[in-house]
């Protein structure tokens, strides 16, 4: 008896903020196949160009999609999200997720009508997100904070460093003293990773939202009924660009999510 290949999936970030989408994913759907790839090369994307970010996206997963014939591709990334979404669905047939941050739940779970955006510094500039709060939110005071540091600091908490509270407090320091700030919108996928972290340093705010499990719904329907694109049975792995370091803690964490391997990927 033929044994039913799953659909596989590509995860895209710059960096491994991503798992947090992946686990929601997975957690819904558990026999599907995931690749994820994390380009550390050119990490932190909040720092790049447009043409940048697009060109790379691009690049990396075309070259994974020539590989692994893939059939879905999330860009686990809100700072790609809001400028590669377009190229991709240019040149790929299959469907491409993006990651918006929650704005319109935020919105509705609200009691005080003062919302806090936490993002990078490219994904709050942009017009993208402006037209989010204009439709969504437009009877709420939207705060928002684009920060670069706290990207860093995940990535360092995942990589199996210690990091200091201190450190996330001084970027969190204008919202400290806002008592009727109820809801966070966790705007960038780094954040969740954090959300232990986040809580202690706002304790006024009731409830951390992101869009972890609405792309884990909007994926499983989009490939209810899906035809197969290829029929290898494949192993979950992790793609990366640069090497890692010896000894980096990030190993750890990849093969305790279920992935079977870390690969280096020349591009």
């Amino acid at each position: 008896m033929d044994i039913q290949v799953q659909p596989t999936i590509l995860f895209f970030d710059s960096g491994v903020g991503g798992f947090s989408v992946y686990r929601e994913v997975k957690k819904l759907l558990p026999d599907y196949q995931y690749l994820y790839c994390f380009d550390n090369e050119y990490f932190p994307y909040s720092e790049k160009s447009e043409e940048e970010i697009i060109e790379r996206t691009l690049k990396i997963c075309q070259h994974l999609d020539q590989i692994y014939p893939l059939d879905l591709i999330v860009i686990a990334c809100n700072t790609a999200s809001t400028v590669a979404l377009p190229s991709l669905r240019k040149y790929f047939s299959i469907p491409i997720v993006g990651t918006v941050p929650a704005i319109k739940p935020a919105a509705e779970k609200t009691i005080t009508k003062h919302i806090g955006l936490l993002a990078t510094k490219g994904t709050v500039k942009r017009k993208y997100l402006s037209d989010l709060v204009d439709k969504y939110a437009a009877d709420c005071c939207v705060e928002k904070i684009g920060s670069t540091k706290l990207v860093e600091l995940t990535e360092r908490k995942l990589h199996g460093y210690p990091i200091d509270l201190d450190e996330i407090k001084s970027e969190l320091v204008a919202w400290e003293k806002m008592e009727d700030l109820d809801c966070v919108v966790l705007g960038c996928t780094h954040f969740p990773l954090i959300k232990s972290e986040l809580q202690q340093c706002l304790p006024q705010v009731t409830h951390f939202i992101d869009s972890g499990f609405a792309i884990a719904k909007r994926v499983e329907f989009l490939l209810r009924d899906v035809k197969v694109r290829s029929k290898n049975q494949i192993i979950n792995q992790v793609f990366c660009i640069k090497p890692l370091l010896e000894g980096d803690g990030l190993r750890k964490l990849i093969y305790s999510l279920g992935f079977e391997m870390l690969n280096l990927l020349n591009i």
